[in-house]
């Protein structure tokens, strides 16, 4: 392209001049109503340069302008999704951030949509009950942006999980009423391990064991299942324990995605159990796992 210089004047001055307004830079009201290119959007160009860290100075060359386009894009411009050349620009660059202090690691936030980033995404899409594709559509926008009071500001979290203390899980256990329900043998032997685990950190706890059905007034239901939801079934909020090691991050959030109540959270231990050689022991370390996520994503 034609650089874009001090003196022209037309469209592709007001683009750039809209473009540097929009990211916060000044430029003098004579200069906007005329489309000019003068001091002041100068001014605004050698600036918005130095924050890009490429050559300062006056001209919007096409290394200038491509950054100048990625700074422009917000969550929600457009579809995103895994493709080559990667879609990249400030609006990728907020998503990763928002997965990351979600506890949904796809790596640093570099405004580049690569293969972590749609993992990460298709982890988040999951959990919250979404289809699974790893295509950032309207639909998950709108969850990203109901979740902000949660990553927005936030630092991304660590992989690992908070082991909280006794009294901290007492007090959780105490003042939530939740629901723990296994579907098949090996579920509800974890199940029930949870539910003995929280009933002897407090004669008061609030969670039940249940078989197949829920009682009305829970807050919360935990589904735990050995193995994935059929592919004829409704997507639903699903953490597969897996595929992550912040257990509490990732309850923490499919919770404050919930826009139902009783919130229903599925926890599936697929490629952690086999029939046969699956223990005692190994039940109790995943109703430990378990618990701790639980009181971690509901202590305050």
């Amino acid at each position: 392209m034609e650089a874009i210089t001090i003196g022209m004047q037309g469209p592709a001055v007001e683009d750039v001049q809209t473009r540097l307004v929009n990211l916060g830079h000044d430029i003098a009201r004579a200069e906007l109503d005329e489309r000019s290119f003068g001091e002041s959007t100068a001014a605004a160009v050698r600036a918005f340069r130095a924050e890009q860290g490429i050559a300062v100075m006056d001209d919007v060359d096409m290394e200038c302008w491509s950054k100048l386009v990625d700074a422009s894009y917000k969550l929600g411009d457009r579809t995103l999704y895994l493709r080559i050349p990667n879609f990249h620009g400030a609006d990728v660059r907020v998503l990763q951030h928002a997965l990351n202090a979600l506890g949904f690691s796809c790596g640093e936030a570099d405004g580049y949509f690569g293969p972590h980033t749609e993992a990460g995404l298709q982890q988040f899409q999951e959990n919250v009950g979404l289809f699974a594709d790893g295509m950032a559509f309207q639909d998950t926008f709108n969850y990203i942006n109901r979740l902000h009071h949660i990553w927005k500001g936030k630092p991304s979290v660590s992989e690992s999980d908070v082991h909280i203390g006794f009294a901290r899980a007492a007090s959780v256990l105490e003042r939530n009423r939740i629901a723990v329900i296994g579907v098949d043998p090996i579920a509800r032997n974890v199940a029930s391990r949870m539910w003995n685990i929280a009933t002897a950190t407090t004669n008061s706890s609030g969670m039940q064991l249940c078989d197949r059905e829920a009682p009305d007034d829970v807050d919360i239901v935990f589904e735990i299942a050995s193995d994935p939801l059929p592919d004829d079934c409704a997507p639903r909020a699903t953490i597969v324990l897996a595929e992550c090691a912040n257990v509490g991050q990732r309850i923490r959030t499919a919770l404050a995605a919930a826009t139902a109540r009783p919130a229903l959270l599925r926890i599936e231990l697929t490629g952690l159990t086999r029939y046969g050689s699956f223990t005692a022991s190994d039940a109790q370390a995943l109703a430990v796992q378990l618990l701790d996520g639980v009181c971690d994503a509901l202590s305050d």
